[in-house]
Parts: structure tokens; sequence; C-alpha cells
């Protein structure tokens, strides 16, 4: 029960983007098409997903284990960059339209730094590795989820008609703090789990 409350609330309650405000320059450059939003969305799952294990074994087993702890940020950086890299072959082979369309923001993961601040959340937490895992690729869909909420709705904002002055980035600046808002919702949800199945005793 305790990890499916980490799933719900990472999703949900503090949700990456909304709450947390990580991964914003993805956010608002990947989001005019659903298509490829869901495409950096799963990209990011992936990765996410990834580079907490390698992270946390790298963490525990060689930075703590030899007391590099103060190495950790650029350990970090380093193995998210190696990931991003096999990512991208790997698209570039499997589907090239979705490696087009993403285009610079690919390797944008890299300096995402959602996933770096969530690479160092798991281990500041304290989490153990599965739980690290859930709540990584949980946080990973509450990015997907806002990043697609997102793009549907810009791409309903292009066949309106939008005052001059505010088209372009100025609405989607608005829409996303609308959005914001509307996350905010959810505030309690994971308060009400914890009382409804007991983990708060």
């Amino acid at each position: 029960m305790e990890l499916l409350l980490i799933f719900i609330t990472a999703i949900f309650v503090n949700n990456v983007v909304f709450s947390q405000f990580l991964g914003i320059c993805p956010f608002l450059g990947v989001s005019k098409k659903i298509e490829t939003a869901a495409g950096m969305g799963a990209a990011v799952a992936f990765v996410l997903t990834i580079a907490t294990i390698v992270t946390y074994l790298i963490q525990i087993y060689v930075l703590d284990a030899n007391g590099l702890g103060y190495l950790q940020t650029i350990t970090f950086i380093l193995v998210i960059a190696a990931l991003v890299q096999m990512v991208e072959i790997i698209l570039k082979k499997v589907s090239p339209a979705l490696y087009q369309a993403l285009g610079v923001f690919l390797p944008l993961i890299t300096t995402n730094c959602c996933i770096l601040g969530v690479a160092i959340l798991v281990i500041q937490k304290e989490f153990d590795l599965l739980t690290g895992v859930v709540y990584a690729f949980s946080t990973a869909l509450g990015f997907a989820l806002a990043l697609i909420i997102f793009a549907g709705i810009r791409e309903q904002l292009s066949l309106v008609n939008v005052p001059k002055g505010m088209r372009g980035m100025s609405i989607a600046l608005v829409t996303a703090g609308l959005l914001a808002m509307a996350f905010m919702g959810f505030s309690g949800v994971d308060q009400g789990l914890e009382a409804l199945f007991g983990l708060n005793k």
C-alpha cells in the first residue's frame, strides 16, 4: 500500500512539473503536438527509470562505500548523459520520425533537471531500490501526463482566435499556470489515502 501511495502522490499530488517545477524547459518546448509530447514522455520515463537504478547502485556501492559522496552530482550527470545517448541511438534506428520530431529536445533530456532531481531525491529520501524505482517511474508518468494534457490544450488553442498580445508563449504560460492550479485540487489525496489504509499509524 505504501508503494501505491507513492505512485499516486508522485503523479497527482507532487507532480514534478506543477508542484516541484522541474523539467519546465521540455514541458514548454515539446508540448505543441500530442504525438511529440507522448514520445518525449516515453523517452523521459525510460531514461528516468534506468538512471534511478544505475545512480542508486553507484551511490550505494561505489560513492558511499569509498567515501566519495561529494562526487554525487557530477557522477549522476555523466550517467544520465550516457543513457540519453543510448536512447538517441535507439530512437534513430527504431523511430526516425519521432527522432526528427523531438529534434534538439532529445539531447536536452541530458540537462533535464527532472531526471537529475529525481535521482538525487531518491538518495535524499533514503528509499530502497524498489521504492526508488516506483517513485522514479511514477514521477515520469506524472511528467508525461502533464506534457500530454498541456499539448492537447495547446493544439486546441491553435484553432481559436487568441488576442495578438497573448499569442505564443504568453498564452502557454497562462495555460500552464491554470493547469498547476487544477492539479492543486489533488492536494490532500495522499493524507486521505494514509488515513484510509492506516499507513500513518
